[in-house]
């Protein structure tokens, strides 16, 4: 019951954007009130128990978001987390703008596909997600690239580093904790009554610095074990 629930609050958001998209009535303040929205009703009907921390650390300018993967759950869970006025789209795989309906509120409310197999269209997407950030937008991605199964962080992916390599933007790392056991990485059942902890940590700058020295930095402080 609890995850038709989610399907439905998912839904509620979605088709509006979608129908809103078809006709050009669409705006990036309506999508994020919606996001909003749809977060801190997920967070209120598992009864969540979210414990956030680190807001200082966010930057006065747009910056890219970074962190560990655990569940499907992170989405809301950050959005629910963020600071007031924050503006914050995410990099996906390509898969989830195939999803009905969904996919297609993604797309129209500025969320970026990436497809990994693409090296064209991955590149394609970096530049798009740049040009956001000096729009005024804090892009999200997670850097391993698929949810951990064991809540262990994976290896990171270069393809976040790479962007911000390219525009000299710092890294808001961030650090997620026991979001996977609102939502398990395999599995769609959701659980009520979890703890989950965000903590947003000091901003990790990239100007003048290797793909490699930051990569090792970030994966330091996304560390959820640590």
């Amino acid at each position: 019951m609890l995850t038709l629930r989610t399907f439905y609050h998912t839904l509620r958001i979605s088709v509006p954007t979608v129908l809103e998209g078809s006709i050009g009535r669409t705006s990036a303040e309506r999508c994020d009130a919606r996001l909003l929205d749809w977060a801190h009703t997920l967070v209120r009907i598992t009864r969540t128990q979210l414990q956030v921390s680190g807001h200082s650390h966010f930057p006065a300018e747009p910056c890219i978001v970074m962190s560990n993967h655990q569940s499907l759950c992170d989405v809301p869970l950050l959005y629910a987390a963020l600071p007031t006025g924050v503006r914050l789209r995410m990099i996906a795989k390509a898969e989830l703008f195939k999803v009905p309906i969904w996919g297609r509120a993604m797309r129209v409310a500025g969320f970026i596909p990436i497809d990994r197999g693409d090296r064209g269209q991955a590149v394609a997407s970096l530049e798009a997600a740049g040009r956001d950030i000096r729009k005024g937008t804090f892009v999200w991605l997670a850097p391993e690239g698929t949810r951990s199964k064991t809540g262990a962080l994976g290896p990171l992916k270069k393809g976040g580093f790479m962007l911000a390599q390219a525009t000299g933007l710092p890294i808001l790392p961030v650090v997620l904790r026991g979001t996977r056991n609102v939502l398990p990485p395999t599995g769609l059942r959701t659980y009520f009554n979890q703890q989950a902890a965000i903590e947003f940590r000091p901003v990790i700058s990239t100007h003048g610095r290797s793909i490699e020295e930051v990569m090792s930095e970030v994966q330091k402080a996304i560390d959820p074990l640590t």
